[in-house]
Parts: C-alpha cells; structure tokens; sequence
C-alpha cells in the first residue's frame, strides 16, 4: 500500500477501482497528471482487481477521476468522489480506530471497495454512530464491509442509510444490526 503524509481532511476524495492489474498503473499516473492530487492508496486488491484512492480539492479530484474512469474503460469496477469527507473514515480504513464500547453494532457489506467507503461515510453522516472499521478487499473476495457501533436507534438509521447507497448501484450482499452485541464478535478486525 502506497500512502502519503498528507493530511486527509482534504475538500474531497475520489477512487476508480478497475479488473485490471496492468491498467491500474496506467489509470494511476494519468490520475496524477490530470490535475493536483495526492495518492492516499495505491494497490492491488482482491481478487486480483487494483484500487487508486485519491484526495485533493473538488474539481481537482473530479477531473482526475473522471480521466481515470475514461482511461479504465471496459475495465472499470467502480468509482465515486465525495466531497467533505467525515473525519472518521480514514482512520477506519486504516484500521487505527480506537475500539469504541460496543453497544449495537450494525454492517453492511458491499461488493464493492468503492460502494463501501460511500456507505460508510453515509451513515455517519446520518446518525451518532462510531466507525469501528472499514475492511477493503483483502481476503474477502474483493468485497468491502463496514462495522459501527452506537444507540439501537442511530445503528439502524446509519444501516439503512448506508446500505440504501450501495443498493442505489446494485452492490449490497447484506445489512446486519445486531443489539448487545458480544464483544468478541468483532476483535479480529479492529
């Protein structure tokens, strides 16, 4: 994984997630000559797709995504930009979320890495919840979930918001919530 010490507050961030090993290379140098980004991840995932997840200023990330997108053609998997990001999500993604008190947990699962990082920033955006972890790809399938925790109230409200965004596109597997959740459910993802 290729990451930067940049900050990742920036105004937005935006991903093109492609088939194709080789043309993730090619989709990656041209999001960084179409305009002032930093790569914040750059690798390949599961099952032998590749990611480039960028962030930089609006505009500045949707023209190189959209450069990206043209460039990956039939081989395109996925793609967003979201502009103001929710603080929380990156340290989900990097898996340096503290282990918040498990109270209701809810998931929502994705096949798709993309899907699954605008889910996530969806439902905290909706409700008081607190990311637990955002797992991308590696050793599921290619697939991405998401797990957070709060009041019964916010987790369901955050569950059916998030996942209603990866149901828009065709890429839910499935939501769970789960109220007075055993803690050990969730120690070997965080």
């Amino acid at each position: 994984m290729t990451s930067t010490a940049k900050d990742h507050s920036s105004a937005a961030i935006g991903i093109v997630e492609t088939s194709s090993i080789a043309k993730g290379f090619a989709i990656a140098d041209a999001l960084m000559k179409a305009a002032n980004v930093h790569i914040i991840v750059n690798r390949t995932i599961c099952p032998g797709k590749y990611m480039i997840l960028i962030g930089g200023g609006v505009d500045a990330v949707t023209a190189s995504i959209e450069t990206g997108v043209r460039i990956a053609a039939h081989t395109l998997v996925d793609h967003f930009v979201i502009p103001n990001l929710h603080p929380t999500v990156f340290p989900a993604i990097s898996g340096v979320s503290h282990q918040p008190q498990l109270r209701s947990l809810g998931v929502i699962e994705a096949f798709s890495v993309s899907a699954i990082i605008e889910a996530s920033d969806a439902a905290v955006k909706s409700a008081q919840v607190e990311l637990i972890t955002i797992h991308l790809a590696m050793a599921i399938g290619g697939k991405g979930f998401v797990t957070f925790t709060g009041d019964a109230a916010s987790v369901e409200q955050a569950v059916e918001v998030g996942a209603a965004v990866v149901e828009r596109r065709g890429l839910l597997v499935e939501k769970v919530v789960i109220h007075s959740p055993n803690k050990d459910i969730v120690r070997e993802f965080i």
